[in-house]
């Protein structure tokens, strides 16, 4: 991070914490809970050792979405104190080995321009495959934490379902391989040995969801797809797979994983 981003970072969290007590003062109110969680978030990364460290965070969209989806998270681990890369690349376009050796590499390679002294991960979706895939090949010194949010980590339920119709082959080479059939590239990935944090969603917009997905879902992966072997935090939140990523308590408790290495109690 540039000194420039650092004194950003701290004048931000400053600013943020001296509103909320400036207004229970004057308007002599208690805080609510909402702001005893913003003063709680905001000193927490103040005080955190590593609040102003180095570090850089690669945000990686999913399948058929681009960089621009990320743009919520990357603005406020930008306010956090972060230097972030938001990669955008072909996820309909190419196998998973191409997509995750191009996408992650690039993100790294422009993590490592800044200096960093760890490089973490936030990923929707089909971006958490990625990472799984590209760590299980190659190592990586300067791995910090990993949050994935609505990964299909053992496969979607949907596409078992909408695989077989016409025009499904348009999502490319990479959606047929995210089924939950125990030969798909998914589940021979194995357990994850890094810090990974996953949040999942509840809340569904589909209405043919029911007819292939059994449990909670939202509306593209289940619960209990979202987990993985492994993993040290799993969360699950009222939220859809599509918009999660823009979700403010999802980027809430993103960020608190990245400076604890768990979700907000």
């Amino acid at each position: 991070m540039s000194p420039e981003a650092r004194t950003g970072f701290v004048l931000h969290a400053v600013k943020t914490i001296l509103e909320v007590l400036v207004f229970v003062g004057t308007a002599k109110v208690y805080p609510t809970k909402l702001m005893k969680k913003h003063l709680k978030f905001f000193l927490l990364l103040l005080l955190s050792p590593t609040a102003l460290a180095n570090d850089c965070v690669i945000l990686l969209h999913g399948l058929a979405r681009v960089s621009n989806s990320m743009s919520e998270l990357e603005r406020k681990l930008g306010q956090s104190g972060y230097d972030v890369v938001n990669i955008n690349y072909p996820s309909i376009r190419y196998e998973i080995d191409v997509l995750a050796a191009d996408a992650v590499g690039r993100g790294i390679s422009r993590c490592l321009t800044q200096s960093p002294e760890r490089i973490h991960f936030v990923t929707h979706s089909l971006g958490g495959i990625l990472v799984r895939y590209y760590l299980q090949k190659n190592e990586l010194e300067l791995l910090g934490r990993v949050v994935m949010l609505g990964p299909p980590n053992k496969g979607s339920e949907m596409v078992d379902g909408l695989s077989p119709l016409p025009g499904f082959g348009l999502l490319g080479p990479t959606s047929r391989v995210l089924g939950t059939e125990e030969e798909s590239v998914i589940n021979e990935l194995g357990p994850v040995e890094f810090e990974l944090g996953v949040i999942a969603g509840s809340t569904s917009i589909n209405p043919i969801g029911f007819l292939f997905i059994e449990g909670p879902h939202d509306s593209i992966v289940s619960v209990e797809s979202t987990k993985v072997e492994g993993m040290d935090a799993h969360i699950v939140l009222p939220v859809t797979h599509t918009f999660m990523m823009r979700n403010n308590e999802v980027i809430d408790h993103t960020i608190h994983f990245l400076e604890t290495g768990q979700f907000i109690p």
